[in-house]
């Protein structure tokens, strides 16, 4: 039973074009066969993508935010209720005039001053400016990074018109899938300590699908097709983030820094970074022609 279930999912016109098969794989000359213990390397490549993402955060991005002008929002600290903290812990952020009620009978205050406590609460916990200007500049150098690298093993575009070879993966395609693996392992690792996102379900679906497809795609050899897919996916990231905020903020508060300190009449303004660059070219003419 087990022998017959291995041959049906291991059939070759699952996983393999037509006219190849796994005994053509095995007279694949050389060491660098695509192998799933391969993949084994991206999970040591997790622990020191998170490691110099500490160190980046800490050293270079949290530094640069207070150079581009980044401000954190000055929240009140909250006067330690037992009662409030526990049912904000516990039952809800954001509890409703019959809660607040019973609560006020709990705590011997006025329901506005809970309704205070609880709105200065959440905003306690907001994450700052700094951290996502942090986590931004990580994702927005690292995608960068990979966009150069996966251009430049692409380069000589000849050798890449057969997307599917018998010929081993070179050593620049293999190490451009590990560090994509590694990478997008961290992001999965690191998403309970991230800022939360709105989009929170759909980005752990992005992550899982983007680790799925990358170790399918390696152990079936697609490696010539799938550096090219990771090469338009980076091509598009890096400007996202960018285009983010408070990364792009960041631009924007320099940008107009730059116009006060050139002491520009009132109606004269220079245009943004996002304007001139990131896909609006309709508001950089607007801004000229009015």
């Amino acid at each position: 039973m087990m022998e017959q279930l291995s041959q049906w999912l291991w059939k070759q016109e699952y996983w393999l074009p037509p006219g190849i098969s796994w005994e053509d794989l095995e007279k694949m000359e050389g060491s660098r066969r695509p192998l799933p213990r391969d993949l084994l390397l991206a999970l040591l490549l997790t622990l020191g993508f998170i490691m110099l993402r500490y160190a980046f955060e800490r050293r270079v991005a949290f530094p640069l935010s207070r150079v581009l002008g980044v401000k954190d929002r000055v929240c009140l600290k909250v006067t330690p209720v037992p009662n409030l903290e526990v049912f904000y812990t516990k039952s809800s952020r954001q509890p409703t005039q019959s809660e607040i009620s019973s609560l006020v009978n709990q705590c011997n205050l006025t329901p506005r001053q809970v309704e205070t406590w609880f709105r200065n609460r959440r905003n306690q916990d907001r994450p700052s400016n700094s951290k996502k200007f942090c986590e931004a500049s990580w994702r927005f150098v690292f995608y960068l990074l990979a966009f150069s690298a996966g251009f430049a093993s692409l380069i000589n575009v000849s050798r890449h018109l057969n997307f599917y070879s018998l010929v081993n993966p070179s050593d620049a395609h293999y190490w451009y899938y590990m560090l994509e693996l590694g990478f997008y392992w961290s992001l999965l690792l690191c998403v309970s300590v991230d800022v939360k996102r709105k989009d929170f379900k759909e980005q752990i679906v992005h992550h899982f699908a983007t680790i799925f497809l990358l170790s399918f795609s390696y152990c079936s050899n697609y490696i010539r097709i799938g550096t090219l897919v990771m090469l338009v996916h980076d091509s598009s990231d890096f400007l996202l983030e960018v285009r983010a905020r408070p990364l792009g903020h960041a631009f924007m508060l320099r940008n107009n820094e730059s116009n006060t300190a050139r002491k520009l009449p009132k109606h004269i303004t220079i245009p943004s970074f996002h304007s001139c660059f990131l896909f609006k070219p309709h508001l950089f003419l607007g801004h000229h022609l009015q």
